[in-house]
């Protein structure tokens, strides 16, 4: 069963991270993207290194690579690959596949892999904007979280941590 208290907390510690709320956004948007390629099984390790490699929040990339859930994993990979099929000048047909491994999904890998670059595109930056106003939202309930947000705004505080 789902602990909603401990998805709560969780929630509030992305939210209250000691860093710019467009730092730990873009973080979260990277990892939105990351999870909606079709490389089933690699999204947190791609999200780790992907953090790395570009000096993003750990944690909200990690996070956003988990966007895309076991019930919501089926209908992405389907939009992807007509978005994919479109995108190539070609009909957009149904796709059909016996399972999530790479060897079932092999023979479609040029439509999934332009229609899910889209579609990871588009709810990446969506994600990016929701989660800096959330952040942004949350930390006005805090004093000392509202003065911290004032103060990196000011001073322009880059995306590095």
């Amino acid at each position: 069963m789902i602990n909603i208290e401990s998805w709560k907390t969780r929630f509030k510690k992305i939210l209250s991270l000691d860093s710019h709320p467009r730092h730990i956004a873009a973080g979260f948007a990277v990892g939105v993207f990351i999870s909606f390629t079709p490389f089933f099984g690699l999204h947190t390790p791609l999200a780790i290194a992907a953090a790395f490699i570009f000096r993003l929040n750990k944690l909200t990339c990690i996070t956003g690579a988990w966007v895309n859930t076991p019930f919501t994993v089926i209908p992405a990979l389907g939009l992807s690959y007509k978005i994919g099929r479109v995108l190539r000048g070609r009909p957009a047909t149904e796709i059909t596949f016996r399972s999530l491994e790479w060897a079932s999904l092999k023979k479609y890998a040029t439509s999934l892999i332009l229609g899910s670059s889209v579609l990871g595109f588009v709810l990446a930056i969506a994600g990016y904007f929701i989660c800096y106003w959330l952040i942004v939202r949350f930390r006005k309930r805090d004093e000392a979280l509202e003065e911290l947000t004032r103060e990196m705004e000011e001073t322009g505080e880059e995306l590095e941590e």
